[in-house]
């Protein structure tokens, strides 16, 4: 990222328009900031473990430990403030994910899980009509007694301010906001409502309306669409994925990823030198249609999907390709594929533990890691490189003029960062996609596992077409790969969308008998 861009900036705006920022002073001291979160404590108790993005369903939230807590707007007259929160969620028990940043050794309280969250909270003394659903509580403690406390992301006042942030950043602090480009004034953000781990505004020359999300990038948004700002919820230190990769790609000339615009971050808690990234700004493609709803629109009318795989195929080898000239690649001997096998069951046994469902089928899918683990008994090496790591038609996104674009760089938000920037064999990404395939044929009733096939040799064929290696020329490889994506899907529906279930475990029917 370019230093002469950078600027860094904790706000506390006075009585300020988005389109006109005031000079900034100091965030939340450590005292102010524990008096805040124990005055949203209660609320958040109840409010977080419900949404989408949060990783520690299951287990009990036992407190809050502030890590920056800055007023990008603080409340003047009767307007809305809006607080900007990096909040460790404490948790009881349970087998959860790793920490997103480790307690703090000077943490009174004794160490518990330690997920960091994101939070962007609205506060008005009442909600007005069109922000009743956004309403998170009604503080009665503290700092904000008497206040109302919303989802911040709703308001279309509040979104705006976070993109004259982005627009133009100045001043000292936690917070840096950074961009590539210059970002057009006056431009209405409004929420997304799909499902997804993190949350997404979409900006434009349209009115932002009530705040309510509209279709975005999965149905073409509208005429006046621009920019779509992803903010990323449970965070990490180190470079993100997200982020560096578009970053890279665009260095490298590849057309196949939109190329960030802005971002923001925060500087590590820990004092590491590292940073957090909090979100990335990236052009709005503006009529695009994601791959999903493309194949199951196909599929409902009896179509092939057939052309639209093969061209899939060829932009994933694109972009693989580039990944590849931007970023150091390695070569994987016997002893690390034996340890990506050795991984692969870990987490098997893990998730037979979390899902019972898994437990007769655990036998049979470990045949695929074991012949994995046994490929290069020749002394045979093979290339790693960096991926997607979380490749599906959801991911994908195909503009009027029928260009596959690829999207969401994230990984699997719940392994480690330092797991999802790993080299890998970029099969891992064609396996994604192929289990897409399965999850779309599965959908339609009656299901369609010839649909599948043939959609999932297409895009083995256009990727082999632009990359010259075709992915099924190694069938243990493969197979390893699919699995532990079929293994990873029935631990995050059973977890999130339990009606989906169905879906993954047909799959590992399948792979557990060697198909």
């Amino acid at each position: 990222m370019s230093k002469a861009a950078s600027t860094r900036i904790t706000p506390r705006l006075l009585d300020a328009s988005p389109a006109d920022l005031p000079a900034v002073s100091p965030a939340l001291s450590p005292a102010d900031a524990r008096a805040l979160i124990g005055s949203l404590a209660p609320l958040l108790h109840d409010w977080l473990p419900r949404q989408r993005w949060f990783a520690g369903k299951g287990r009990p939230v036992t407190g809050f430990l502030p890590v920056a807590v800055t007023e990008l707007l603080p409340m003047a007259g009767g307007g809305p403030g809006l607080l900007h929160l990096l909040v460790r969620v404490e948790q009881r028990g349970g087998s959860g994910p790793a920490p997103s940043i480790p307690p703090s050794t000077a943490s009174s309280p004794p160490a518990t899980a330690g997920d960091c969250y994101q939070l962007l909270l609205g506060v008005r003394k009442a909600l007005p009509p069109h922000l009743a659903s956004a309403l998170i509580g009604h503080a009665t403690q503290g700092p904000l007694t008497g206040l109302t406390v919303y989802e911040g992301l709703h308001d279309p006042l509040l979104a705006e301010l976070l993109l004259e942030r982005l627009r133009s950043p100045g001043g000292p602090g936690p917070l840096c906001f950074d961009r590539a480009d210059a970002i057009p004034a006056g431009l209405a953000g409004r929420l997304l409502d799909a499902e997804q781990s993190n949350s997404s505004l979409v900006y434009g020359d349209g009115p932002a309306g009530d705040g309510a999300a509209g279709d975005g990038a999965a149905g073409g948004g509208t005429a006046g669409d621009a920019y779509i700002l992803k903010i990323l919820r449970r965070v990490f230190p180190g470079p993100h994925p997200d982020l560096e990769l578009p970053l890279a790609l665009a260095a490298e000339g590849c057309e196949r990823v939109p190329a960030p615009v802005a971002w923001f971050e925060a500087a590590d808690p820990a004092g590491g030198g590292d940073t957090l990234t909090l979100g990335v700004l990236q052009p709005y493609l503006r009529g695009s249609r994601d791959g999903w709803q493309l194949a199951l629109a196909s599929l409902a009318r009896g179509r092939e999907f057939t052309v639209e795989a093969h061209a899939l195929g060829r932009a994933t080898a694109e972009v693989h390709t580039a990944l590849a000239a931007a970023l150091p690649t390695v070569t994987l001997g016997r002893r690390q594929t034996a340890q990506l096998a050795t991984a692969m069951a870990e987490r098997l046994e893990a998730a037979a533990r979390a899902v019972p469902a898994l437990l007769p089928y655990a036998p049979g899918l470990r045949t695929a890691f074991d012949a994995l683990a046994g490929l290069d008994e020749a002394g045979r090496g093979r290339p790693a490189q960096r991926v997607h790591g979380d490749l599906h038609l959801g991911q994908t996104l195909r503009t009027p003029d029928g260009r596959w674009s690829v999207i969401d760089f994230e990984g699997e938000p719940a392994r480690p960062l330092a797991e999802r920037r790993r080299p890998q064999p970029p099969v891992r990404d064609v396996a994604g996609m192929l289990r897409s395939f399965d999850y779309v044929a599965r959908s339609h009733e009656p299901w369609r596992p010839d649909w599948s096939a043939r959609c999932r040799d297409a895009y083995c064929d256009g990727y082999a077409t632009a990359s010259g290696t075709d992915p099924r020329a190694e069938p243990e490889l493969l197979r390893a790969y699919e699995t532990d994506k079929a293994v990873y899907e029935v631990l995050y529906e059973a977890r999130h969308r339990p009606d989906w279930l169905p879906v993954p475990m047909a799959a590992i029917r399948r792979l557990a008998g060697g198909a």
